[in-house]
């Protein structure tokens, strides 16, 4: 590691549970990135920062003057770009070391098989049922972690789906996939704090991933109402009947 990363990184460094050792593991990683939103702002913004060494940002959106009031890594005068582009140019701004490679399109089929292969975690920073089921389908495949949560209104949630961990289970468990209408910000409404409040909580497990420290969400499932500040915590079980973690 060289001097200027070693000052760039050194409260970092100064963790016991990461050091050197640690941060080296994040440089040498590589995180994808679905969806580059109200969630996939803070994550972008804090995995560039840490030092994570390659990131790859998904979404087929453009920037829109609507999304400014939440999606911190944009700005306005990158409305009417891809998201991707515009969230690009502002974490080269902040960490020139970081390789990052953009997709402004919605992976599917092999194009999403290959882009997990090669990532070690997976954020979901989606806003759709379709993109959930299919990331988890392919990650749960491939054995490569999951990081998700969601946000509407006052409400936000977040877990890690791990299939390394015998017994663990995944996102067809929790969520049953019936093809139910879901909510969306643009009809509901979100608060802009609390997608910067989930959306650093997934970088945190994210880091905790690759550094292989502490106690990951896995098997838990965080809700967060905002309007109260208060917690609660449920505990996630496979289904022994899920066809995708647990087929017969």
């Amino acid at each position: 590691m060289e001097d200027e990363q070693l000052l760039r990184y050194s409260r970092q460094i100064l963790l016991p549970q990461i050091d050197i050792k640690g941060q080296q593991k994040l440089l040498d990683s590589h995180v994808l990135i679905i969806g580059l939103g109200g969630l996939g702002s803070p994550v972008a913004l804090y995995l560039g920062a840490a030092g994570v060494g390659h990131l790859t940002l998904v979404d087929d959106d453009e920037v829109e003057l609507s999304n400014l009031q939440r999606q911190i890594v944009h700005s306005e005068s990158n409305v009417g770009k891809f998201k991707v582009e515009s969230a690009k140019e502002r974490l080269q701004s902040l960490n020139s070391e970081c390789h990052i490679d953009i997709k402004a399109e919605r992976l599917t089929g092999e194009a999403l098989n290959q882009a997990i292969t090669l990532a070690d975690v997976v954020v979901d920073c989606s806003d759709n049922f379709a993109t959930r089921f299919a990331l988890n389908e392919v990650t749960q495949a491939l054995k490569t972690p999951l990081v998700s949560a969601a946000a509407i209104r006052m409400e936000g949630q977040i877990t890690v789906y791990d299939p390394r961990q015998a017994g663990s289970a995944c996102y067809r468990c929790v969520y049953e996939d019936r093809g139910e209408l879901q909510e969306s910000c643009s009809e509901t409404g979100v608060l802009s704090p609390l997608l910067g409040i989930m959306g650093s909580m997934q970088a945190v497990e994210t880091v905790k991933l690759l550094t292989e420290i502490g106690e990951t969400l896995a098997g838990r499932l965080l809700i967060l109402d905002a309007l109260s500040m208060s917690w609660q915590e449920i505990k996630l079980r496979q289904d022994p009947a899920c066809p995708v973690c647990n087929p017969k």
